[in-house]
């Protein structure tokens, strides 16, 4: 930097030096008019009557402290986005989830006092049972006029209505289900605090009835709590049309829990795994003529297997946002079955023509949170077709 008088950068290049020079203070060269403070208005400003004639630039402070509110602004607006989104996130870690209490599951296997019986055609079955004016599949399964609770909206009791439809659709309808080859549909409607328990119960169940409950499975539920399903070795379904007839029932069960109910009946057309294939006529029979042939066919017996199951499901805020269930109790009455063997684990049916044993219900551990009531019923005449 020059002394006072001086330009900012020096003395420019090829002028004279020194306080000798008598013209040094009027030499402006380009760095010195760009230090200047003052600006005089251009030609054609000048036209517009500016009063003054010269107005002052901004320094290099002024537009530094106009940078710095700029991107203190934009550091504040990206603050204030990230604590939203972290308050709205639906991901709760593992380590801040809740630990659920076991399901509280009632299974009652149902014995009639005479043989099953049986049709070859599944709708002469229904015609003749008290399930003929159900409905079949997901349009027996219908939701009730929602109204609003002290705590709870419309909208808020039409979502956890909605959630439990899906439940009771997805635990108790979809075939792949039934026949245990899924459960993530069904999982993935619950509380993610029930994720645990639900693989328990379920991996309890796939080792079968002869499995030893470690301390892992202390508190793991019946799988009959959380689903329907049957045994795929003994029986199929030989009518995917399932009849269904039931209620939902909204309580509030304090400011921050709505409770539904959900209790329905289905009944289910069941046949023997591996009929239905159709026999195949050989090459003597079709020389004989079709007639022949079809005598040789065997057709097929069908029969009917009802369950009530009413289960009760809880929500809180969270989960009436994010269409999730807490199942917290079910109770299942199922027949035709025998009263041996484990009911809550799976269900085995007696199908056409067979009769239920006479042995006594399987034990009960005291010792073991989730262990089975041992309770057998007897189904009435009245709840079987008469043919």
């Amino acid at each position: 930097m020059g002394g006072p008088g001086e330009p900012p950068d020096g003395t420019p290049d090829g002028a004279a030096g020194g306080n000798e020079d008598e013209y040094r203070s009027v030499v402006f060269d380009e760095s010195f008019v760009k230090a200047a403070r003052l600006q005089e208005y251009s030609a054609q400003e000048r036209l517009a009557d500016h009063s003054p004639p010269v107005r002052t630039r901004p320094t290099g402070i002024r537009r530094l402290s106009r940078q710095a509110m700029v991107l203190a602004l934009l550091v504040m607006i990206a603050f204030v986005t990230a604590v939203y989104l972290g308050v709205r996130t639906p991901h709760v870690p593992p380590s801040a989830r809740r630990v659920a209490d076991p399901v509280r599951v009632t299974v009652v296997p149902l014995a009639p006092p005479q043989a099953v019986p049986g049709a070859g055609d599944a709708d002469r079955l229904y015609a003749a049972s008290p399930a003929r004016s159900y409905e079949t599949g997901e349009k027996g399964v219908t939701m009730p006029p929602a109204r609003r609770t002290e705590h709870f909206s419309d909208g808020q009791v039409i979502a956890a209505l909605a959630a439990a439809r899906d439940y009771v659709i997805g635990s108790s309808l979809d075939p792949k289900v039934l026949m245990g080859d899924a459960t993530r549909s069904v999982r993935v409607l619950l509380d993610p605090d029930q994720f645990d328990q639900f693989d328990r119960s379920m991996g309890e169940s796939a080792k079968g009835a002869a499995a030893d409950a470690g301390e892992a499975d202390v508190d793991a539920s019946a799988p009959l709590g959380w689903l329907v399903r049957f045994d795929p070795t003994r029986v199929r379904l030989a009518d995917p049309e399932i009849r269904v007839h039931g209620t939902f029932k909204v309580v509030e069960r304090g400011a921050a829990t709505l409770e539904v109910v959900a209790d329905h009946v289905f009944v289910y057309a069941l046949a023997k795994a591996g009929d239905g294939r159709a026999a195949r006529a050989d090459g003597a029979d079709r020389a004989q003529g079709p007639g022949r042939a079809d005598d040789g066919k065997k057709k097929e017996q069908v029969s009917l297997f009802t369950v009530r199951r009413e289960v009760r499901l809880r929500f809180d805020p969270d989960n009436l946002r994010l269409r999730q269930v807490r199942v917290v109790a079910a109770s299942v009455q199922a027949g035709p079955l025998s009263c041996t063997g484990d009911p809550d684990q799976v269900l085995r049916p007696l199908l056409a023509g067979q009769r239920a044993d006479e042995a006594s219900p399987p034990g009960t551990d005291p010792y073991r949170a989730a262990s089975p009531t041992g309770l057998c019923g007897t189904l009435s005449p009245a709840a079987m077709p008469r043919l």
